[in-house]
This record gives structure tokens, C-alpha cells and sequence, in this order.
């Protein structure tokens, strides 16, 4: 295996090990953590505040992740089926600034938000020590599910068929 295409992994991994031994890990069936990010277009997104009531994705990804493009293209129609019934797909970028982020975004022809994590503060918060990773949270603000890797549309509709 090529050395550089590891290189990122090696580097998610070392800024997200961190010393702070007092941060609540995002783990199932515990409320998800709370947080501001900016939006790629528009004002800071506040959650759980402004998804009370949603079942929400909360995705986290960057550029160089191999299965990241496919993925945030191939869940675009299972958000458009039920968004309408109250679900939200947050997609955290991990670590990346915005003129990375900008065009891979309008590449990807998606409609759900699309968020900035440039410091790893949130995706800290959530433990994600690989990418992709998902977190769906039902309408009280709990942890349901965490997906690992890649998902398929039919494995995210699954994960969250029941909570809607």
C-alpha cells in the first residue's frame, strides 16, 4: 500500500487523540452532544436546539476519504424521501477550511446541510476516530445508532425507519 494514502488517516488520528479526559463520549442510547458550527452557506447551526423534534444524521467526512463522495451522493434520495417526515442530515466536515470544503460540496449536487468542523472540536466530542461515521439521533436528543464506515442507503434507512 501506497505510504501516502495513509498519510490522512495518521493525521485524523493524532489531532483527534486529545488530552481532554473529561469530555462525555457520544455513545448509544446517551444524549448526543450539543453543538455551534458554522454552515457552509448560511448562519451557525445550534444542536440539539434547532432539531427538536427531528431525527437527525449527523455525519462527519472530509475530501480525502475514499468512500465519503459516493456516500453523501448515494443518502441524497433517502433524505429527500423523509425529510418531509422529519429528518435532518447534518454532514460534518472534519479539519478541513472552507476552500477545500466549497467545491467538493458543488460537486456533490446534495441539499442537506453541510457543516464546518475546522478545529475537530465536535468531531473530538463524538469520538469519530474514522471517517465516515454517523451518528442518528431520534427526536429527544438520544444517540439510536452509530454507523462505521460506508453506509449504504438501504443500511441508513434502516438505522432510521423505527425513530420516524
Amino acid at each position: 500500500m501506497n505510504p501516502l494514502r495513509i498519510l490522512p488517516f495518521l493525521l485524523l488520528s493524532v489531532l483527534l487523540t486529545g488530552c481532554e479526559q473529561n469530555v462525555t463520549a457520544a455513545k448509544t442510547d446517551s444524549p448526543a452532544p450539543a453543538f455551534t458550527l458554522e454552515r457552509l452557506d448560511g448562519p451557525a447551526v445550534h444542536f440539539p436546539e434547532q432539531y427538536r423534534g427531528q431525527v437527525v444524521a449527523i455525519r462527519f467526512w472530509a475530501d480525502w476519504c475514499p468512500y465519503c463522495h459516493a456516500e453523501m451522493q448515494a443518502l441524497e434520495p433517502v433524505y429527500r424521501q423523509y425529510r418531509d417526515r422529519g429528518l435532518a442530515i447534518l454532514a460534518v466536515n472534519v479539519l478541513q477550511p472552507l476552500e477545500t470544503v466549497r467545491p467538493f460540496v458543488q460537486g456533490l449536487d446534495i441539499s442537506y446541510e453541510v457543516l464546518l468542523d475546522p478545529q475537530g472540536a465536535v468531531t473530538r466530542d463524538y469520538r469519530v476516530m474514522g471517517l465516515p461515521m454517523t451518528f442518528i439521533v431520534d427526536r429527544q436528543g438520544v444517540i439510536r445508532a452509530r454507523i462505521v464506515g460506508e453506509s449504504t442507503p438501504e443500511v441508513f434507512e434502516r438505522a432510521i425507519a423505527t425513530l420516524l
